[in-house]
Parts: C-alpha cells; sequence; structure tokens
C-alpha cells in the first residue's frame, strides 16, 4: 500500500482540552485517536452523528483552512478558525503540502461568492476543465459547479472533502473518483474524506476508518453498513418496503 505523502494522522493533546462534558468532546470516535492515516486515500464512514465531519474538519483547520471551506486564500484577515476541536489536537505531518483545500459541499455558494469577491467571473485559470473554464460558478448546477471546483483545485496537494456525493448523482461520484485517481497517479496528491456513499467507499486501495460508538477503527467497504443496506435494498426492494411499511 502507498503511503500518505503529507498527512500521516493526529493525536489529541489531552490537556488543552478544557471541558470534556462540552461538544464535542463528548463524542466517542475521540477514543479511538491518535489518528493513523496509512494510504493517499482516507475515508471515514460511519452514522450521521457520529463525528466523521467534525474530524475532518478540524483536520483541515491543522492544515490552515478556513473552517467554512476552501484554501488558504479564502482565509479572513479577521477571521479566526474554529478552534474547537482543532486547538486541542496535533498533526502528524510527513511533510506541508504546497498546496491544499477543504471542500465542504455544505458550504459550497459561501465559497463560490468569496471567490468572485476575489477574482471576479470564477477566478480560475485556462487549467479548468473546458466545460466550466468560462462559465460562472453560479450559473451551474450544485454537482456542476463542486466538480469544476475540484477539477481546478484538485490537482495536487492535500485535499479535504466532506460528503461530495450530497451534490452528485452516482456517475458524477464515478467522474470524481476518476477525477482524484488521475490527480493521485503521481504521488503528489492525499485525500481525505468523509463520506456515506459506498461509490466513493470502493476507491482502490483507500483505507476506511469506521466512526461508531465505540471510536475509529479500520473497516473494509463490505463491513459497512452502507454498503450492506443499499446492496440489500438494491437487489430486494420489495423485501425492504415491506420491513418499513410494516413498521
Amino acid at each position: 500500500m502507498a503511503t500518505p505523502p503529507f498527512l500521516t494522522g493526529a493525536s489529541l493533546v489531552r490537556e488543552r482540552v478544557e471541558d470534556w462534558d462540552g461538544y464535542p468532546f463528548t463524542l466517542p470516535m475521540l477514543q479511538g485517536l491518535p489518528l493513523e492515516i496509512k494510504a493517499p486515500v482516507c475515508i471515514f464512514v460511519g452514522e450521521n452523528g457520529t463525528g466523521k465531519s467534525t474530524l475532518l474538519q478540524a483536520l483541515a483547520e491543522l492544515a490552515g483552512l478556513p473552517s467554512w471551506g476552501g484554501g488558504k486564500a479564502q482565509l479572513s484577515n479577521d477571521a479566526d478558525l474554529d478552534k474547537g476541536l482543532s486547538g486541542a489536537m496535533r498533526p502528524h505531518f510527513r511533510k506541508r503540502p504546497r498546496a491544499s483545500w477543504y471542500a465542504r459541499g455544505d458550504r459550497l455558494q459561501h465559497f463560490i461568492r468569496t471567490l468572485k469577491e476575489q477574482g471576479g467571473h470564477h477566478a480560475y485559470g485556462r487549467d479548468a476543465d473546458a466545460i466550466f473554464a468560462d462559465r460562472d460558478l453560479e450559473t451551474l448546477s450544485h454537482g456542476e459547479a463542486l466538480l469544476a471546483t475540484l477539477n481546478n483545485r484538485a490537482r495536487s496537494g492535500l485535499l479535504f472533502l466532506d460528503e461530495p456525493e450530497a451534490a452528485l448523482s452516482p456517475a458524477r461520484q464515478l467522474s470524481l473518483c476518476a477525477l482524484l485517481a488521475t490527480s493521485l497517479a503521481d504521488g503528489g496528491t492525499q485525500v481525505i474524506m468523509a463520506t456515506h456513499s459506498p461509490i466513493l467507499m470502493s476507491f482502490p486501495g483507500a483505507q476506511l476508518m469506521l466512526f461508531d460508538e465505540d471510536g475509529i477503527a479500520e473497516t473494509t467497504l463490505e463491513e459497512t453498513a452502507h454498503y450492506q443496506i443499499m446492496r440489500g435494498v438494491l437487489e430486494s426492494p420489495e423485501r425492504y418496503w415491506r420491513h418499513l411499511i410494516q413498521s
């Protein structure tokens, strides 16, 4: 298995925690720290509320990125990072990347507005995909705008993705996988992602980390509830619907 080129993990500095009874320090996933990242693609999986996005945001902040998403250029001069969890953590870098990016689907419009304020139009160079190179991101659908952004920004460096499937059809999720595979080919890209999508979880060679009531542990695609439920519904929808209606 290839090793991650940049971020190899993170640990909790317990003496920095001011209130163990306050969120997010009550999350069971903290019992799974320190986090060891073993592959260029590390994927956080688990139910809603288990802390996947919380930890992903903390890692992005530790990489110097804004909590609302984007790159270092999107940091406001007068804005402090949300130091709730990241302030109590220490990152472990093999080396610091020259470029890094934090993609939050729930804050994509905020990023688009900020980008336009900083650069006009959508401030992308001509290396962007030809489909999107001359179009304002605000004229695109949510999924198209996300792919356009990633196509331009995810070519190298450290990339954090928070549930990108929320904006993408299954076919577009495969397009994202192809884009990431191309970026990863030369060894200069690392991806850390939180997702509920079995399609994205199937990325070849990815390290899957399960978040649950016991903390964080490595898992496989076939062991995830996401894969088992999706497969079961697609193979026998009538059985699932009968159970749901009866309950």
